[in-house]
């Protein structure tokens, strides 16, 4: 099982690997939108935002301000948070295989896809 700490360095990864996604993709599909990733066997909770700038970084569930609501909830275990950002879990299998579960409306879950 992963940490706190090493959940908190992937999700920092993913902002960084967001930043790689070329500017017209974004223009296309980033809708300003709340993000909440529950780590389902550490039980706590991370919360960001998505926009055209970018992904802000994830907080935790104490210092966030949000009222516990996001637009998008992922539901992930803490080694498959971890896996998935290093490239060693694919998305798809993932989400299939469920693993990863996602709770969004389904023009977010369109918009997800391509950025994924």
């Amino acid at each position: 099982m992963a940490t706190v700490e090493e959940c908190r360095a992937a999700l920092r990864k993913l902002a960084e690997q967001f930043e790689e996604v070329d500017e017209e993709t974004k223009a296309k599909h980033v809708v300003e939108r709340t993000i909440s990733c529950h780590i389902s066997d550490l039980g706590t909770t991370f919360y960001g935002r998505i926009h055209h700038g970018g992904l802000d970084p994830f907080v935790d569930e104490h210092a966030a301000s949000s009222n516990g609501v996001a637009d998008v909830r992922l539901t992930i275990s803490s080694d498959d948070l971890v896996s998935l950002v290093a490239g060693e879990l694919d998305m798809a299998r993932a989400l299939f295989s469920g693993r990863v579960k996602v709770e969004a409306s389904f023009g977010d879950l369109l918009r997800l896809r391509k950025l994924l």
